[in-house]
């Protein structure tokens, strides 16, 4: 299906509906019950439909009955139904479901589901992710970078070993990527990984940021740069933010 098709039979990501109320136990077990019985309804003209409004449930829900069910659903030829049951298990992760996420994010077509896969292995940090989205991050399209700058900060807060080589990447996607979105979540990914890093890796990560701050042409990225080195709680850096103030630099 073309991209532009699939945009507009979607009517909205998944990725931005999930909801974050919070509802009660009965009617979390209640909907988690509606969803599986609706993923397992028998073929028929309407099979479809019924499956995504599964899927839609257990974007929002975490339930271990529906593994099962959703690992299929990633081979299927719809490219909705393969991006919904990504994030569903982006919202359910399962060690089971490695392996064939990180298939989906090499050598799926469509960029809609490589996005979703992006995201989604976010939640699984322990797992072999970091290479696949650095690879991701460097030669993707922007939806798809911007999804793996986030998932890399959670990779890469499991521990320094995997910290340093997310915050290289980042690092460079900060200064010469094309996106302005991809900049900024990669300046919110390494405010997000500082602690788990090692000098001299923090003081260039402080620098980088700095530079980002007061360079970018995109005050989205300025303003996230500067947000991020606020967060770091760092009296030294926070001095030196107010020395920019002081001299006009920054408002």
């Amino acid at each position: 299906m073309l991209a532009q098709e699939l945009a507009e039979e979607l009517r909205g990501d998944p990725l931005d509906d999930l909801d974050n109320s919070d509802p009660t136990a009965s009617d979390v077990a209640a909907e988690c019950d509606l969803g599986l019985a609706l993923l397992r309804g028998d073929a028929g003209a309407d099979s479809q439909e019924r499956c995504m409004q599964g899927l839609r449930i257990f974007c929002e829900h975490r339930d271990p009955r529906a593994l099962p069910l959703l690992l299929p659903l990633l081979t299927e030829s719809c490219p909705i139904l393969r991006m919904s049951a990504v994030y569903a298990l982006g919202r359910n992760p399962s060690p089971q479901a490695v392996e064939p996420l990180l298939g989906l994010l090499v050598s799926d077509d469509n960029g809609y589901v490589r996005k979703a896969v992006a995201w989604s292995l976010g939640n699984y940090p322990d797992a072999p992710i970091l290479n696949p989205l650095i690879r991701s991050l460097q030669v993707d399209i922007s939806a798809v970078r911007l999804w793996a700058a986030s998932s890399l900060a959670e990779a890469g807060c499991t521990g320094p070993a995997k910290a340093d080589p997310a915050a290289a990447q980042l690092l460079l996607s900060m200064r010469i990527d094309s996106e302005p979105a991809v900049r900024s979540n990669s300046a919110w990914a390494l405010g997000r990984l500082y602690g788990e890093l090692v000098e001299p890796r923090q003081q260039l990560v402080v620098e980088s940021l700095l530079h980002s701050m007061l360079n970018d042409f995109e005050s989205g990225v300025r303003d996230e740069a500067r947000l991020a080195l606020e967060q770091l709680e760092q009296p030294e850096v926070l001095e030196r933010l107010q020395t920019l103030v002081e001299e006009g630099l920054l408002s």
